[in-house]
């Protein structure tokens, strides 16, 4: 298993900022060259450290304002089927299988009521639900 040093950490840092800069410019912040930090860049991604980069985007004026947490609690052992739901379901922006209270929690994007009524309406084939509205962004990992 490949154990990053504190350079690749600091690599890491500056892209999850601005996976845009070059080679050459995060080379001058970690004192390295750009053909030295190209080579980390790709070992990082050999060991799945850097998995993929994306674009980030402001979905309340993308059209989807509404953000809600919703807590699963499934009422079957049709845990595959949920999973396919969730999969397939535009408005689910994360799920993650949790311990706790319920077994997953869902992060939902959608444009107003009306499309989270309805994703929720399909939810309930598989499971029941808590349901928590956002009233403010405070911190994410993607800004």
């Amino acid at each position: 298993m490949y154990v990053p040093d504190e350079t690749d950490l600091e690599i890491i840092r500056l892209l999850r900022k601005n996976a845009r800069l070059q080679w050459r410019e995060v080379g001058e912040l970690v004192h390295l060259t750009g053909q030295a930090v190209g080579a980390r860049i790709r070992r990082l991604e050999e060991h799945g450290l850097i998995r993929g980069y994306t674009v980030m985007t402001d979905d309340e004026k993308l059209g989807k304002p509404l953000t809600a947490v919703v807590t699963v609690l499934m009422k079957s052992n049709r845990h595959a089927e949920f999973i396919s739901f969730v999969q397939r379901e535009p408005s689910v922006t994360e799920a993650h299988r949790i311990s706790g209270d319920g077994c997953y929690s869902l992060l939902v994007r959608a444009s107003g009521h009306d499309e989270l009524n309805g994703m929720l309406d399909r939810l309930l084939e598989y499971a029941n639900y808590r349901l928590h509205l956002s009233t403010q962004l405070i911190k994410s990992h993607r800004h």
